[in-house]
């Protein structure tokens, strides 16, 4: 299903949220985070992601959460249509976004969890 110009594509227990599909992570980085709706925190983190990376040229973002027993994984990342770019470095910028403090409990509040 297309919502305001992105995906959403659900499958099982995970949801991924893209501007372009098929879905390709050339960057990206993963975390855990507490139960909450996996919709939810797939928009709350793009929308962090676009904001952290938008000045990377050729860059689409993807988020793919999933549920599991303990709470939820997000994979963030994206495309990256540029002859050459920083990998390392935009990893290491998605990863830092994943693991702020304040951006994890706004996203689980967010999205109607715990934490």
């Amino acid at each position: 299903m297309r919502r305001g110009g992105w995906h959403v594509l659900r499958e099982g227990a995970r949801v991924t949220v893209a501007r372009l599909v098929p879905v390709r992570f050339d960057v990206f980085a993963e975390t855990r985070l507490p139960r909450a709706g996996r919709e939810r925190v797939a928009q709350q983190v793009r929308q962090d992601l676009w904001r952290a990376l938008q000045r990377q040229r050729g860059f689409s973002p993807v988020v793919e959460v999933e549920a599991v027993e303990d709470g939820l994984i997000v994979r963030a990342g994206g495309r990256v249509d540029a002859a050459q770019y920083d990998r390392a470095g935009i990893e290491a910028r998605i990863a830092d976004m994943l693991e702020a403090p304040s951006r994890r409990r706004r996203w689980v509040r967010m999205a109607g969890g715990q934490g």
